[in-house]
């Protein structure tokens, strides 16, 4: 097995990279759509440690927008970011409504968060932003096809054109 090697992705990246193509980030992709739902204060749930989590704060601190609470586990290997029940995400996105953000986004593509987005919605009557609906919204964008085509993955589909 090779070993992970971030310079020979990040060397990968730039030779496969066309400035001219559109593409979409996660990052990009939530600023986007916090932009165009005048989201200002936001809250953050994520499974990282300390300092992935600060580093994301900053990033959309950077970009304008105000974290007001978060919640994260602490976690580092990817394969346990799989394993966080709905339960704890069901708690740490209600934990962090009690802020009342204009959004709350689950942050990491290894969280099933997204099957839970329309129920926390319904609940909360907070739009909830997971990392995994964002990117598809935005893919589904690129490729020119109708968002609204997708159901019960939460308000983003319905509203944000």
């Amino acid at each position: 097995m090779r070993e992970h090697d971030p310079q020979r992705e990040r060397h990968a990246d730039r030779e496969s990279y066309d400035a001219d193509e559109p593409r979409g980030s996660v990052f990009v992709d939530a600023h986007e759509i916090f932009r165009a739902t005048g989201v200002k204060r936001f809250g953050l749930v994520t499974p990282y440690r300390d300092d992935v989590q600060l580093a994301i704060v900053r990033n959309y601190r950077n970009s304008g927008f105000e974290c007001v609470a978060e919640r994260h586990l602490g976690i580092q290997d990817n394969f346990s970011f799989s394993e966080v029940s709905a339960g704890q995400l069901r708690q740490m996105t209600r934990q962090v409504a009690q802020a009342k953000p204009d959004a709350i986004t689950i942050f990491c593509t290894n969280l099933r968060g997204a099957p839970l987005v329309a129920e926390l919605e319904d609940e909360l009557r907070i739009p909830i932003y997971d990392t995994i609906p964002t990117v598809l919204w935005k893919s589904l964008k690129l490729a020119g096809v109708d968002p609204q085509r997708v159901t019960g993955w939460g308000r983003l589909f319905r509203e944000v054109s």
